[in-house]
């Protein structure tokens, strides 16, 4: 039997207060689907602490309806907030090479 291949979410530049809301809903709706998920950050470049709290609470919603998540992608932007916010070590695991 072979794996099935996750889907991709290709996030936006932005991953802020200011996006927030219209990320959370994609977020969630890429959740129901109860598919395995990779988030893609390459192309942010741009996020704050809220941000970095719809990521974690991704994670969290993922781990609650069993769908196995993983972060592709990480740009210098989210590498750095991730490192400030002391978050690095936690969210390493869950990151794979976007190659």
């Amino acid at each position: 039997m072979s794996a099935a291949l996750a889907r991709v979410l290709r996030l936006e530049p932005e991953l802020t207060i200011y996006s927030a809301a219209q990320v959370r809903q994609t977020l969630l709706d890429a959740l129901v689907a109860r598919d395995a998920l990779t988030l893609d950050l390459t192309d942010v470049c741009e996020v704050d602490s809220a941000g970095v709290q719809l990521l974690l609470a991704a994670v969290r919603h993922a781990g609650a309806q069993g769908v196995a998540l993983q972060l592709a992608g990480h740009s210098d932007a989210v590498r750095e907030a991730f490192a400030l916010l002391g978050l690095d070590a936690q969210l390493a695991p869950r990151f794979i090479n976007a190659n």
